[in-house]
């Protein structure tokens, strides 16, 4: 059986009440480590992209756990890369910083953590060349072997009005990219600031819960968002062709 514990939109902003935030739940996920194989963190870890953040954020996000995290609509590519990517270079073709895309084997299955960004906007999108390097990491790795693939943004809508105007799209190709390989097991993402779960091209799709705060669906209230509810993570198990997640308050 897989674990995977799920953090998502942290944004770090330099306050001791966002840092209690985090590190509760954190805390919740390194204590009981013993029992998880990986944690993924999707996106949005900084509220502004300063690199005063990145700095925090650096010193703060520590796992005994394989840790993988990419970036939201919130980090900023170059701060995000030299503060957790170190070492890699990730260059696009109009000379600048192209996504943020890297692969790695936990626990027998396949990760693929995805860039959604699209600097300087809220919305998401896979650029062609992560689609790309989505189907080269796939098949390299063989058809027996899991694949779970993370980034930020939904590809879905959620019937949460603000949210669903800034949601991925062109998902089409990540829909085609699913039939062409039957072992993609499961999507993680954040962005909604809400733990939910549903379906993309037939395969679960599972949202974290927001960290820094919650988004209110259309039937909570006028606010958009409610800081009141505690920070929310999820445990993802995935055992005998099925994914199960289970939602937790730090």
């Amino acid at each position: 059986m897989l674990v995977v514990a799920h953090i998502s939109d942290l944004h770090f902003n330099g306050t001791a009440a966002r840092r209690d935030r985090i590190n509760a739940a954190l805390e919740y996920v390194n204590s009981r480590s013993s029992g998880i194989d990986a944690l993924v963190v999707t996106g949005d870890i900084t509220d502004n992209g300063r690199p005063s953040e990145y700095e925090e954020a650096g010193a703060t996000l520590k796992s005994p756990l394989p840790l993988m995290i990419c970036p939201g609509n919130h980090d900023v590519r170059g701060e995000f890369g030299q503060t957790f990517l170190a070492g890699q270079n990730f260059p696009d073709e109009r000379g600048g910083i192209g996504p943020l895309n890297y692969a790695r084997t936990v626990a027998d299955a396949l990760f693929l953590i995805c860039d959604s960004s699209i600097p300087g906007q809220n919305n998401g999108f896979l650029s062609d060349e992560t689609i790309a390097w989505m189907d080269e990491q796939i098949t390299a790795a063989g058809p027996a072997v899991p694949v779970l693939v993370a980034f930020h943004h939904p590809p879905v809508v959620l019937q949460m009005p603000m949210m669903d105007t800034i949601r991925q799209t062109g998902e089409e190709r990540l829909a085609a990219l699913v039939g062409k390989h039957p072992n993609i097991t499961m999507f993680m993402c954040g962005h909604a600031h809400t733990g939910a779960v549903t379906t993309f091209a037939g395969r679960p799709l599972c949202l974290a819960p927001g960290v820094a705060s919650t988004l209110n669906l259309p039937f909570e209230g006028t606010g958009v968002i409610n800081e009141t509810q505690p920070a929310g993570l999820a445990f993802h198990t995935y055992a005998d062709g099925r994914v199960i997640s289970h939602f937790r308050s730090a």
